[in-house]
């Protein structure tokens, strides 16, 4: 019982004592310059709003320096976990794939005994991480162009009633749920705190990196620029973005039979191979053991990608 009563506290110690090198020796060294800075001001709640959160890859020190080094080469999937909308970073994203990677490697490895097999199986499992971050950013941009036409809708009749375009920004804003409102909010706070216009537009055309986006961008800049009359240019978007949408459902429809047969082919022959594996192991334990049967085992594998990546391309209609 003593024992055991020690391991929890060197374990709760632990944890502790990484939580406070961590985090609140961060957050202490930050709150302390800040109070030089503003002339030794009492500490109040509002002090680490003032302070801008550091534009960081990892919260990991000397993890967020490694991946510096690396440059603009993880850019585009630091750009992918920013359009996500996970409150996540890219040294997170990272970790998680190393760590499942690995897992999935000594699983396999321990139980199978297979250190090939197992490496396929460790690459697969660490791009699960990055997988579940661009379905959420897809996702997160599904329902960003539905709710789009009504904050289209919502700014033109703004417009209409006399209020300036920065008052309708800030109105689509407190008035439509997420995505669409805290990207709207984004942009009235950004030109609000002295971004210019065009700039911060741009900046949401890169954030929304979508057709009907930029749409809107490329007609509130034109209007500006040339004049004219933007409610009216914003009421034809709205319409020209649903009946896209029609077109979208429609093609789905169509395409319905083939992308569902595209799924039942790629996922048969893993299906079976995985199901006669653990039914009847003898049987495959000449492909696990002998290094032709490894290569075949390999080369189906490469054949079963380009398969799924064809039916993908014939099934994924651009509208």
């Amino acid at each position: 019982m003593t024992f055991v009563a020690l391991t929890f506290v060197l374990i709760a110690g632990t944890i502790v004592g990484i939580y406070w090198a961590f985090v609140l020796r961060v957050e202490s060294a930050e709150e302390k310059a800040l109070r030089g800075r503003i002339g030794n001001a009492p500490a109040t709640r509002t002090a680490k709003a003032l302070l801008k959160a550091p534009d960081r890859r990892s919260d990991l020190q000397g993890f967020d320096r490694l991946l510096r080094r690396a440059g603009n080469l993880l850019t585009p999937l630091e750009r992918t976990i920013e359009q996500s909308g996970l409150k996540v970073t890219l040294g997170t994203v990272l970790l998680g794939s190393l760590c499942s990677g690995a897992l999935a490697f000594f699983l396999v490895y321990r139980f199978l005994n297979l250190a090939l097999v197992g490496l396929v199986v460790a690459l697969i499992a660490a791009f699960l991480p990055i997988a579940y971050v661009r379905y959420a950013r897809n996702k997160r941009m599904i329902k960003f162009e539905e709710q789009f036409p009504e904050a289209i809708d919502l700014l033109a009749r703004a417009l209409r009633a006399g209020h300036a375009l920065t008052t309708g920004l800030s109105m689509v804003a407190e008035e439509l749920p997420a995505p669409i409102g805290p990207e709207f909010k984004l942009l009235y706070d950004q030109q609000n705190f002295g971004l210019p216009m065009p700039q911060a537009l741009r900046s949401f055309a890169d954030r929304i990196p979508t057709i009907d986006a930029r749409f809107f961008v490329t007609a509130v800049l034109t209007q500006r620029e040339a004049g004219g009359n933007l409610s009216e240019v914003l009421d034809n978007l709205g319409t020209i973005i649903r009946d896209r949408f029609k077109v979208k459902r429609q093609v789905r429809v169509i395409s319905a039979h083939g992308r569902i047969t595209g799924w039942v082919l790629s996922a048969l022959p893993t299906s079976l191979a995985l199901f006669f594996a653990f039914t009847s192991p003898e049987k495959y334990a000449n492909f696990y053991r002998d290094p032709l049967g490894m290569q075949m085992i390999a080369f189906a594998l490469g054949l079963q990608v380009i398969g799924v990546l064809i039916i993908r391309k014939i099934v994924n209609i651009e509208y």
